[in-house]
């Protein structure tokens, strides 16, 4: 009998160690001999990084909506073919950002209505939640240092 994976994601703004703290996870996992798999939102790979390459690198406006469908099917892309697959495989999956960074940055970021946001997730990770999420809250200040 196979042993269901974990899903942990890890939330925060730029700097505040969230790259330390699931690489030190990932090590102390493995070392466990568990099945750990390292990844991120958005652009993990694939489809995925394409989709990363047009949000970080387009240098024309982006309006908020469309950033916010472009978040939606990385994750969407994400779960169905990264994440789902290694949870059900009984790996642990280690996540960095997710859900709760659409709704920092587009939601109150771009000021997009939360409702709908909460909504629009619901829809890309079809039905699959987080086991545990990790935010790493600190000030701009701190993460400047």
């Amino acid at each position: 009998m196979s042993q269901k994976g974990l899903f942990i994601t890890f939330e925060g703004i730029d700097g505040c160690g969230k790259t330390t703290q699931i690489n030190l996870l990932k090590n102390y996992l493995s070392k466990k001999n568990r099945k750990v798999l390292l990844t991120r939102e958005p652009g993990a790979k694939g489809l995925g990084s394409k989709l990363r390459e047009i949000l970080l690198n387009y240098d024309g406006i982006v309006s908020p909506n469309c950033e916010s469908f472009l978040f939606l099917a990385d994750r969407a892309q994400h779960i169905d073919t990264i994440i789902k697959p290694a949870i059900e495989a009984g790996q642990i999956v280690l996540c960095d950002r997710h859900v709760d960074s659409t709704m920092a940055y587009q939601g109150y970021g771009r000021g997009l209505d939360k409702e709908q946001i909460n909504y629009l997730n619901n829809i890309a990770v079809n039905g699959l939640k987080p086991d545990l999420t990790l935010i790493f809250d600190i000030s701009t200040e701190t993460s400047l240092l």
